[in-house]
């Protein structure tokens, strides 16, 4: 029985062909019926080229498994959530590889009310029943039908205006030829009808599975150009980007440059907390400063969550949070069943920039001096735990705070890291802060980076070439 290779510690993510196959999504879909034992299923896939083949051979192994099949299109995962629970489906699957090159595919699995599916309830099981490949019989075969989910997704996002903007608006949206086009268009029909006016720049706005402008994935130095310069170019208020399911969105502000989501946490923490006084806002443990203050500020409760969208949500519903952040983009909300949205922060942006005279600039200027950054490096490792044992180390003597829920987190007077293993690549993830110094961070940065380098001297297998993804 040879291992399924595709499935992540969250997901299912693997190369066409070589580790998901046509097979593979089939057996798939028998494992998650014959586990979940669901009467009914919503199925969404992303634009890759592969995409519709996955969806139509995992319906065909989720039918065989007498699940009835509802197959909403081609959507971002944060609708097949919606679908999932406006429709009280069983659960919910999206055939997406998110951000990853063309040449991959992938699958997001919920169960009923949207609930993730990720190694610590449910995913190892599945896997281990796609691996076995014994299935029972075919007693009753399941059916299959479309169904356009789409206005009510729209209707719901223009729930989250409190007023329209007091102000027109242009927008540089950049949706990287992905799922996010059309449901923008939709979007902004909704807005329409209800007389709310943005003028929106499209760019690489029609769906394409080559990616022809590259992977969408805003995260990359690399991909933010094209952005950057419509925004300068046409003289916008501000500019959105989405990877390639679009549930994760990226601004950049009036002059084009990039706002880190850090900063954004913080700004729609304050925007949720001004609706509803005292409510509870969830933040992840890589950088947590500027949030933590921006919720005190505002009389809300900050509580931090372990970093992965299977752990934010489960705490986001034990503490009943309204809103919750990660500096990777995404962003999760109470009423959107505490899932992730990449097109409601866009919507909450076009409130808060429309109804001043103020620019995005403006409002992330303050949290940026006051909390400078060094961007998420990521740094290509053999042994983690090695590394992270080896700055655990150097640090011992110190009069730090530590914290161990995510990696090894040190918080001293003036600065603050956290050092993490990424769940799903060979790479652990640095992210420094200071207390408004600048000079302190370079210097700290420096200082991590050589004790980490000193450490990977001795393991010739290492690529020590830190990646800044900011």
């Amino acid at each position: 029985m040879d291992e399924l290779t595709c499935f992540k510690a969250y997901d299912i993510r693997g190369e066409v062909d070589v580790s998901l196959t046509v097979d593979i999504a089939y057996r798939i879909g028998r494992a998650y019926g014959s586990w979940l034992k669901p009467r009914n299923v919503v199925i969404g896939s992303d634009v890759r080229l592969t995409s519709e083949t996955y969806k139509a051979a995992l319906a065909m192994g989720l039918m065989d498994c007498g699940v009835d099949v509802i197959d909403i299109g081609v959507t971002g995962t944060e609708e097949v959530y919606f679908a999932t629970r406006e429709l009280k489906s069983d659960g919910g699957i999206e055939i997406t590889a998110s951000h990853n090159p063309a040449n991959y595919n992938g699958m997001k699995l919920v169960r009923e009310d949207a609930r993730p599916i990720s190694n610590d309830n449910g995913l190892l099981e599945i896997k281990a029943l796609a691996e076995k490949n014994k299935f029972p019989d075919i007693s009753r075969r399941g059916t299959y039908y479309h169904h356009d989910c789409r206005p009510q997704w729209a209707a719901h996002l223009l729930s989250y205006f409190c007023a329209k903007p007091s102000r027109p608006l242009r927008i540089v949206a950049n949706a990287g030829h992905g799922a996010a086009g059309q449901a923008l268009d939709a979007l902004d029909s909704a807005m329409r009808a209800q007389g709310i006016t943005v003028e929106f720049i499209r760019l690489h706005h029609n769906p394409d599975g080559t990616f022809p402008a590259g992977v969408p994935n805003p995260m990359l130095p690399e991909n933010r150009s094209s952005t950057r310069e419509a925004i300068r170019c046409h003289q916008v208020d501000f500019g959105v980007a989405w990877d390639g399911d679009f549930d994760r969105c990226f601004f950049f502000d009036e002059q084009g440059e990039f706002v880190e989501s850090y900063y954004l946490v913080g700004l729609f923490a304050q925007w949720f907390l001004q609706q509803t006084p005292g409510s509870t806002i969830l933040l992840d443990p890589r950088l947590i400063w500027n949030t933590q203050e921006s919720v005190q500020q505002m009389g809300g409760k900050a509580v931090i969550s372990r970093t992965g969208h299977a752990f934010i949500k489960a705490r986001m519903r034990e503490e009943d949070a309204i809103y919750g952040g990660e500096m990777s983009g995404h962003h999760y909300f109470r009423d959107f069943g505490y899932c992730d949205s990449g097109m409601i922060p866009l919507v909450l942006m076009i409130q808060i920039i429309g109804q001043t005279d103020s620019q995005l600039s403006s409002y992330i200027q303050n949290a940026q001096q006051r909390y400078p950054i060094s961007g998420e490096l990521n740094l290509e490792v053999s042994d983690s735990q090695q590394v992270l044992q080896r700055v655990e180390e150097y640090f011992q003597n110190t009069d730090a705070q530590r914290d161990d829920d995510d990696g090894l987190s040190l918080a001293f007077a003036d600065w603050r890291f956290n050092l993490r293993a990424s769940n799903t690549e060979p790479f652990i993830r640095l992210n420094i802060e200071t207390r408004a110094n600048p000079t302190l961070l370079v210097a700290k940065t420096d200082e991590l980076l050589s004790v980490i380098s000193n450490h990977n001297e001795g393991n010739s297998n290492d690529r020590f070439n830190p990646t800044k993804y900011s």
